[in-house]
């Protein structure tokens, strides 16, 4: 059926990729692939996705900046409801673009999908009511992977579009509001 539409040049850091699939649309509505392994393969998206998930949440509601330590993942995402912006930050040790971070607005309107390597933190941000956001990835959950670091930590720099959800708005985890800076995260790991 369509074909996809990659754009790999996400602030010149290797391997983010934004995917755009073709939407056929009618009086009815519409239809597109949201995943074609051939199609994926074709734009140097070859990995195997293992477990899909899928989150809901409010306005205001921050999440990350999340990596797994011992298993990482490459992730797909997307937004199936609402608009949220979403971020990777490169914790890929002797990357070129160590520490640097790109983001996407991902909307149920515009239906564009984020690959994000394994590697990467990554986290987003609740711009409308409600958002429904799904992922695939490549390695199963495992409860005690999981790290982080602060969504506002400065020297990481997100700019996150508190013009449209102020910071004092925000929803954050427990977990999230605990997060190691990065400087704290280059230390433990000897970077």
């Amino acid at each position: 059926m369509g074909k996809i539409t990659v754009t790999d040049n996400c602030g010149g850091i290797e391997g983010l990729k934004v995917i755009v699939p073709s939407v056929f649309g009618d009086a009815r509505g519409y239809f597109c692939e949201t995943y074609n392994f051939n199609d994926f393969k074709e734009a140097d998206i070859d990995c195997v996705f293992v477990q899909d998930n899928q989150s809901s949440s409010k306005k205001g509601v921050l999440r990350g900046l999340h990596f797994q330590i011992d298993f990482p993942q490459d992730k797909l995402v997307r937004v199936i409801s609402g608009e949220v912006f979403d971020v990777a930050v490169d914790l890929r040790e002797g990357s070129r673009t160590f520490g640097r971070w790109f983001g996407v607005t991902l909307s149920a309107e515009n239906k564009k999908q984020f690959f994000i390597p394994r590697g990467f933190a990554h986290g987003f941000l609740v711009l409308s009511d409600h958002a429904e956001f799904c992922y695939k990835v490549t390695d199963f959950y495992h409860p005690n992977d999981e790290g982080g670091l602060k969504y506002n930590d400065p020297d990481i720099g997100v700019k996150w579009p508190f013009d449209l959800v102020p910071e004092s708005e925000l929803t954050l985890s427990d977990k999230d509001q605990k997060q190691p800076s990065f400087a704290e995260y280059r230390k433990e790991r000897g970077l």
